[in-house]
């Protein structure tokens, strides 16, 4: 399937790419890095024009999983759980959103579902904006900077490390997430 719908988009090429990030923010199942991925293999010259188009994409969709969430997400939440759930899911993505919002925007876990979670759970628009500006520039970055640099080879890089770096990355920011959110602390203790 992902490479059927991968293949539907490629024909429309870089609008194809934009169309698939946009809609990745909140609806379709394939994420748009198999396409920026696909496209870049033919043209590494071009990759960080695709990591732009596909991060700007990615970038205006993100508001709109958000509404979805918003409008609908809450009503399904509470046909479909107990409200002491929902609360608890609430309060526990109001104190940890910031480190799931920032780490699920460049992680293979498709996009959508932290756009529109934090249109269920009330979290920060403006917030939502900023982790997907740096979670989804350094995913869509980090490959074209590689196609870039290493042309076709780029290829044989990610299918080897692309695991390995983006828990890598992952790791990296959780840390920096956590001692950001240490020091905060101690500050508003003081």
């Amino acid at each position: 399937m992902f490479e059927q719908i991968t293949q539907m988009f490629m024909q429309y090429g870089i609008w194809g790419l934009f169309g698939l990030a946009f809609l990745d923010s909140f609806i379709i199942p394939v994420p748009p890095f198999f396409l920026q991925i696909g496209m870049s293999l033919i043209e590494p010259g071009a990759a960080l024009r695709y990591a732009t188009v596909a991060f700007t994409g990615s970038i205006l969709g993100a508001p709109i999983g958000y509404f979805m969430g918003k409008w609908l997400g809450k009503p399904i939440l509470n046909k479909l759980l107990p409200e002491k759930w929902t609360a608890l899911a609430t309060e526990q993505f109001s104190k940890n959103g910031d480190a799931a919002v920032l780490i699920g925007s460049f992680t293979p876990i498709p996009f959508k579902v932290f756009t529109i979670l934090t249109g269920v759970f009330n979290y920060s628009l403006t917030k939502l904006m900023l982790f997907a500006i740096l979670g989804r520039g350094i995913k869509f970055y980090l490959i074209g900077i590689l196609f870039y640099l290493y042309g076709k080879h780029a290829k044989v890089l990610l299918d080897e490390y692309l695991e390995v770096t983006i828990l890598g990355v992952g790791a990296i920011v959780a840390i920096i997430w956590f001692i950001w959110q240490k020091r905060r602390k101690n500050h508003l203790d003081k």
